[in-house]
């Protein structure tokens, strides 16, 4: 993938709160964030996405298309969708990236749409 790029559609995550329980103590994906990480598995294997090798720095673009007008905050979001990418094998691990953005888009679409391509800097 040496200087291109790919565009995911992702499904809208659940709520940091609903991502994780803990259960005695441990920390434990709950049944949504398993669910995510299946949709998300998914839509990389739609897209045919070959990993990036581990050696790869990455540029991860994040518009969050909200499914309401509900308040939220940006810098929660990140976190359940570059685990469940990594989880479906698009990179080693998310310690990759290198350079994150997020904004919001257009509200009602309830997706992301993550763009991720090499890191110019390498």
């Amino acid at each position: 993938m040496a200087g291109g790029g790919v565009t995911l559609t992702l499904p809208w995550p659940p709520t940091v709160n609903h991502y994780w329980r803990n259960v005695s103590g441990r920390t434990l994906i709950s049944s949504q964030g398993r669910a995510y990480r299946e949709q998300v598995g998914w839509a990389v294997r739609v897209a045919r996405n070959p990993p990036w090798p581990e050696s790869a720095r990455l540029c991860v673009a994040i518009e969050a298309q909200a499914p309401d007008k509900r308040r939220r905050d940006l810098d929660n979001l990140p976190k359940s969708v570059l685990d469940a990418l990594t989880d479906a094998g698009v990179w080693a691990d998310d310690s990759q990236i290198d350079d994150l953005r997020i904004w919001r888009g257009p509200v009602g679409a309830g997706q992301i749409v993550v763009t991720i391509r090499e890191a110019a800097h390498v």
